[in-house]
Protein backbone atom coordinates (compact mmCIF):
# COMPACT_ATOMS: atom_id res chain seq x y z
CA UNK A 1 0.00 0.00 0.00
CA UNK A 2 1.82 3.49 -1.32
CA UNK A 3 2.41 5.75 1.26
CA UNK A 4 0.18 9.02 0.62
CA UNK A 5 1.63 12.67 1.08
CA UNK A 6 -1.88 14.14 0.69
CA UNK A 7 -5.64 12.46 0.99
CA UNK A 8 -8.53 13.89 0.50
CA UNK A 9 -11.99 12.91 0.42
CA UNK A 10 -14.83 14.94 -0.20
CA UNK A 11 -13.50 18.03 0.26
CA UNK A 12 -15.38 20.81 -0.81
CA UNK A 13 -15.59 24.46 -0.49
CA UNK A 14 -18.26 27.11 -0.39
CA UNK A 15 -18.24 30.70 -0.36
CA UNK A 16 -22.15 31.68 0.42
CA UNK A 17 -24.00 30.44 -2.34
CA UNK A 18 -20.91 30.20 -3.96
CA UNK A 19 -19.24 26.19 -4.80
CA UNK A 20 -15.79 26.84 -5.52
CA UNK A 21 -14.92 23.11 -4.53
CA UNK A 22 -17.64 20.22 -4.59
CA UNK A 23 -16.61 16.84 -3.21
CA UNK A 24 -13.38 16.85 -4.19
CA UNK A 25 -11.40 13.37 -3.90
CA UNK A 26 -7.52 12.90 -4.42
CA UNK A 27 -4.69 10.30 -3.12
CA UNK A 28 -1.06 11.37 -4.53
CA UNK A 29 1.37 9.18 -3.33
CA UNK A 30 5.10 10.89 -1.75
CA UNK A 31 7.38 11.54 -4.03
CA UNK A 32 5.47 12.52 -6.72
CA UNK A 33 5.14 15.56 -9.16
CA UNK A 34 1.12 15.97 -9.71
CA UNK A 35 -0.63 18.94 -11.13
CA UNK A 36 -4.21 20.17 -11.42
CA UNK A 37 -5.36 21.31 -14.65
CA UNK A 38 -8.55 23.60 -15.21
CA UNK A 39 -9.91 26.60 -16.63
CA UNK A 40 -9.54 29.73 -14.41
CA UNK A 41 -12.22 29.65 -11.96
CA UNK A 42 -12.36 25.62 -11.53
CA UNK A 43 -11.35 25.86 -7.70
CA UNK A 44 -7.58 24.85 -8.16
CA UNK A 45 -6.19 27.74 -5.85
CA UNK A 46 -8.96 26.82 -3.30
CA UNK A 47 -7.86 23.17 -3.54
CA UNK A 48 -4.74 23.70 -2.91
CA UNK A 49 -4.84 26.76 -0.24
CA UNK A 50 -7.23 24.07 1.34
CA UNK A 51 -4.62 21.19 1.03
CA UNK A 52 -1.68 23.65 2.81
CA UNK A 53 -4.25 24.43 5.47
CA UNK A 54 -4.72 27.69 4.62
CA UNK A 55 -8.19 27.46 4.04
CA UNK A 56 -11.05 25.61 5.86
CA UNK A 57 -12.67 23.46 3.89
CA UNK A 58 -16.94 23.04 4.17
CA UNK A 59 -16.50 19.38 4.56
CA UNK A 60 -14.67 16.61 3.77
CA UNK A 61 -11.51 14.76 5.15
CA UNK A 62 -7.86 16.17 4.45
CA UNK A 63 -4.45 14.27 5.43
CA UNK A 64 -1.44 15.81 4.27
CA UNK A 65 1.97 14.42 5.84
CA UNK A 66 0.12 12.15 8.54
CA UNK A 67 -1.59 15.09 9.55
CA UNK A 68 -5.28 15.86 9.69
CA UNK A 69 -6.16 18.95 8.38
CA UNK A 70 -7.76 21.47 9.12
CA UNK A 71 -6.99 20.62 13.11
CA UNK A 72 -3.25 20.38 12.80
CA UNK A 73 -2.99 23.23 9.80
CA UNK A 74 0.11 24.90 12.03
CA UNK A 75 2.18 21.99 12.47
CA UNK A 76 1.61 21.64 8.57
CA UNK A 77 2.79 25.09 7.59
CA UNK A 78 6.39 23.98 8.84
CA UNK A 79 6.49 21.10 6.58
CA UNK A 80 5.17 22.42 3.80
CA UNK A 81 6.14 25.25 0.83
CA UNK A 82 3.55 27.04 -0.66
CA UNK A 83 4.08 29.80 -3.76
CA UNK A 84 0.92 31.56 -5.07
CA UNK A 85 0.25 32.99 -8.28
CA UNK A 86 0.04 36.19 -6.77
CA UNK A 87 3.27 38.06 -5.85
CA UNK A 88 3.57 37.35 -2.31
CA UNK A 89 6.88 39.35 -0.64
CA UNK A 90 7.05 42.31 0.79
CA UNK A 91 7.73 44.85 -2.41
CA UNK A 92 9.24 47.36 -0.50
CA UNK A 93 11.90 45.07 1.01
CA UNK A 94 14.75 44.08 -0.88
CA UNK A 95 15.42 40.86 -2.09
CA UNK A 96 17.75 39.78 0.58
CA UNK A 97 15.27 41.48 3.31
CA UNK A 98 12.53 39.69 2.17
CA UNK A 99 14.48 35.76 2.06
CA UNK A 100 15.63 37.19 5.64
CA UNK A 101 12.37 37.41 6.50
CA UNK A 102 11.30 33.89 4.83
CA UNK A 103 14.00 32.27 6.98
CA UNK A 104 12.62 34.27 9.89
CA UNK A 105 9.34 33.29 9.88
CA UNK A 106 10.34 29.88 9.82
CA UNK A 107 12.29 30.23 12.57
CA UNK A 108 15.26 29.62 11.09
CA UNK A 109 18.77 30.02 13.17
CA UNK A 110 20.82 32.54 11.92
CA UNK A 111 23.99 30.21 11.04
CA UNK A 112 21.78 28.23 9.06
CA UNK A 113 20.02 31.14 8.09
CA UNK A 114 23.20 32.43 6.55
CA UNK A 115 24.35 29.31 4.34
CA UNK A 116 20.46 28.73 2.96
CA UNK A 117 20.47 32.42 1.88
CA UNK A 118 23.87 31.54 0.29
CA UNK A 119 22.37 28.36 -1.66
CA UNK A 120 19.52 30.42 -2.56
CA UNK A 121 20.73 33.07 -4.21
CA UNK A 122 23.11 31.33 -6.34
CA UNK A 123 20.43 28.51 -7.23
CA UNK A 124 18.02 30.97 -8.95
CA UNK A 125 20.41 33.39 -10.42
CA UNK A 126 19.46 36.40 -7.57
CA UNK A 127 22.83 37.41 -7.20
CA UNK A 128 23.03 41.14 -8.74
CA UNK A 129 19.33 41.94 -7.10
CA UNK A 130 19.84 41.03 -3.74
CA UNK A 131 19.72 44.74 -3.06
CA UNK A 132 16.72 45.79 -5.24
CA UNK A 133 13.82 46.48 -3.80
CA UNK A 134 11.31 43.47 -4.39
CA UNK A 135 8.42 45.67 -6.38
CA UNK A 136 10.84 47.30 -8.50
CA UNK A 137 11.70 43.47 -10.03
CA UNK A 138 10.30 41.84 -12.94
CA UNK A 139 7.72 39.45 -13.04
CA UNK A 140 10.05 36.60 -13.69
CA UNK A 141 12.37 37.86 -11.46
CA UNK A 142 9.62 38.36 -8.85
CA UNK A 143 8.68 34.37 -9.61
CA UNK A 144 12.61 33.73 -9.15
CA UNK A 145 12.50 35.70 -5.61
CA UNK A 146 9.22 33.82 -4.84
CA UNK A 147 10.79 30.41 -5.23
CA UNK A 148 13.40 30.30 -3.13
CA UNK A 149 11.19 31.99 0.14
CA UNK A 150 8.74 28.97 -0.28
CA UNK A 151 11.35 26.39 -0.13
CA UNK A 152 14.56 28.19 2.22
CA UNK A 153 13.18 25.59 4.39
CA UNK A 154 13.40 22.58 2.82
CA UNK A 155 10.04 21.76 2.99
CA UNK A 156 8.73 17.96 2.91
CA UNK A 157 5.98 19.09 -0.02
CA UNK A 158 5.88 22.21 -2.21
CA UNK A 159 2.67 23.64 -3.68
CA UNK A 160 3.02 25.97 -6.97
CA UNK A 161 -0.12 27.90 -7.81
CA UNK A 162 0.83 28.85 -11.22
CA UNK A 163 4.54 29.29 -10.98
CA UNK A 164 5.96 29.84 -14.68
CA UNK A 165 3.51 32.44 -16.57
CA UNK A 166 5.91 35.11 -16.06
CA UNK A 167 8.66 33.12 -16.47
CA UNK A 168 10.71 33.01 -19.50
CA UNK A 169 10.97 29.30 -21.36
CA UNK A 170 15.09 28.62 -20.09
CA UNK A 171 14.18 29.24 -16.72
CA UNK A 172 10.87 27.08 -16.72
Amino acid sequence: MPDFAIQAHGMSKSFGSVHAVVNFNLNVPRSRIYGFLGPNGSGKSTAIRMLCGLLKPTSGQINVLGLNIPAEAEVLRRKVGYMTQRFSMYEDLTVMENLRFMADVFTMPRKLQKTRLVEAIGRYELTRLVSQRAGTLSGGQKQRLALPAATLHKPELLFLDEPTPAVDPERR
